[in-house]
């Protein structure tokens, strides 16, 4: 009698964004762009809509070209700490289960903002903290960049293939599908493009993507 062939398996990764995926900042960052546009006597409303689709540098220049943007970028990030100290902050509907569902060892979060910010927020809203966070100044390009995702999954030893990447916007999405991952797109209206699922909100999801976790990845038979 010969024993059927077994084939190797990998644990599974969960990639986070943190922004718009698991803790609304919604309200704080229109509120932190209201104050930096007051500042400059410049029009609160027409730099948000800048802000929502560029990077700040992008945004200094097409909002405020004769200001030197170093200077811009010091005062936002004075602005945005002073919010993560007095802002009020939420954390999305089935954050805290997920993360706190998730193997040790196997979750990250991949931020556009920077990490002591992240982790303010996090304290704020009660939310644990993964091991590994990758934020703005960990690569040198960020998203749609597949490098912060990538980065991620080599600080937890993970294979691309073995990661889900959870996002809800646009540039985050491109990054995960770029770095050859599996991309589930959550709190939105409509399915970002490429995503491979879209739920609704985060709590539709929390139940899917703790199940993708605890369910090793088959290596294929050679």
């Amino acid at each position: 009698m010969t024993s059927e062939p077994t084939h190797p398996s990998s644990p599974r990764y969960v990639l986070f964004d943190v922004d718009g995926t698991l803790i609304d900042a919604v309200a704080n960052q229109r509120r932190v762009w209201e104050r930096w546009a007051a500042g400059y006597g410049l029009d609160a409303d027409a730099v948000h809509r800048v802000a929502l689709r560029t990077r700040p540098m992008e945004t200094f220049s097409v909002v405020a070209p004769d200001r030197d943007p170093h200077e811009c970028l010091a005062v936002l990030h004075e602005l945005e700490d002073e919010d993560v100290r007095s802002g009020v902050y939420a954390a999305f509907d089935g954050a805290s289960q997920l993360l706190a569902g998730l193997p040790p060892g196997r979750s990250a979060l991949v931020t556009s903002n920077y990490e002591h910010r992240v982790r303010g927020r996090f304290a704020r809203t009660g939310l644990p903290v993964p091991d590994v966070v990758v934020d703005a100044a960990s690569v040198d390009e960020g998203k749609p960049s597949p490098l912060p995702y990538l980065l991620a999954a080599a600080r937890l030893g993970a294979e691309p293939k073995d990661c889900l990447v959870i996002e809800d916007a646009p540039s985050g999405v491109e990054s995960g599908l770029r770095a050859g991952m599996t991309v589930w797109g959550v709190n939105a209206p409509t399915p970002v493009e490429g995503v491979h699922r879209h739920f609704g909100s985060l709590r539709e999801a929390v139940a899917d993507i703790l199940a993708f976790a605890a369910e090793p990845c088959r290596a294929s038979q050679v």
